[in-house]
């Protein structure tokens, strides 16, 4: 857990916990509170690297043959 956390930090990760903290300060702001939660989805992203990477999100193709 500690790996997850602290290592592997790119680019996205800091830009999707940029944009929850942005969506957490406009909640308080402007006093919308349902952007909490896309600020929460944006943060749990970040912190545990969740999302799709730049290959996509497909699956990896099975290497047998399916015939």
């Amino acid at each position: 857990m500690k790996q997850l956390l602290f290592h592997n930090w790119s680019l996205m990760r800091i830009l999707r916990i940029a944009f929850a903290f942005y969506l957490f300060t406009q909640a308080y702001y402007l006093q919308q509170w349902f952007f909490i939660a896309f600020g929460v989805f944006f943060l749990l992203q970040a912190i545990f690297n969740l999302g799709c990477g730049s290959k996509g999100c497909s699956l990896p193709k099975s290497k047998q043959n399916e015939d």
